[in-house]
């Protein structure tokens, strides 16, 4: 699924984000990207999501280099991937609906359509009675899972999630792990970059460590 070939980001000024990563996660895997403060991850992720590209090595998600891909192409495959952000980038004056519905309304799908499936993916959630809710009325447990659904809602084959449980208590962060599992054994490839070990430990995935850009442990 994710091929990782000898890649490197170097940023102005001599920073360097990325040196010679080398790793692969197969279809169907669940995998923790774990690592301290500034080891890369967040970078990989942004690689990952075609945010950025490598300035060294290759990329490569189902056998696409990621760098070679024409700005249309990168919009179709970004409709191929949800991704969950630590600070939830919920939109506050627009109801959880229109935040989950957000990929499906840019692919022209119709308003029936688009709410169906909202309510599928805020049911596996636990959420659908929020449907007409607005975030600042919502805890930071239930916005995390509002990010979680719109991150589900076009059926992504991967699912890309940075720190998603930072800014929950144990019990929260437990519960959205559960969710990540649960998208996992339905067959969507997981990838969640943490630095907590307990969360880590319990759920019992692989583990890449990143240190200081490079691959420090897989």
């Amino acid at each position: 699924m994710i091929d990782a070939t000898h890649v490197s980001r170097r940023y102005p000024r001599g920073i360097t984000a990325l040196a010679d990563v080398s790793l692969s996660v197969e279809k169907g895997e669940f995998v923790f990207l774990t690592g301290p403060s500034g080891a890369g991850k967040s970078t990989l992720l942004r690689l990952l999501l075609r945010e950025d590209v490598p300035t060294g090595g290759t990329l490569r998600v189902g056998g696409r280099d990621l760098a070679r891909l024409s700005p249309g192409e990168v919009q179709s495959y970004r409709r191929t991937v949800g991704f969950v952000f630590q600070d939830f980038r919920l939109v506050p004056r627009r109801t959880v609906l229109e935040n989950v519905t957000l990929v499906l309304r840019a692919m022209g799908v119709d308003a029936p359509a688009q709410r169906r499936r909202a309510l599928q993916v805020l049911q596996a959630v636990g959420l659908e009675q929020r449907l007409e809710s607005f975030p600042p009325e919502l805890s930071g447990g239930e916005q995390q899972r509002i990010a979680i659904a719109r991150a589900l809602i076009n059926d992504p084959h991967l699912v890309l999630a940075d720190e998603p449980t930072g800014n929950l208590d144990p019990d929260l962060a437990w519960e959205v792990m559960q969710l990540f599992r649960e998208m996992n054994t339905r067959g969507t490839t997981v990838v969640v970059a943490t630095h907590d070990r307990e969360l880590i430990r319990r759920l019992g995935r692989r583990t890449i460590r990143l240190d200081r850009g490079q691959v420090a442990g897989a």
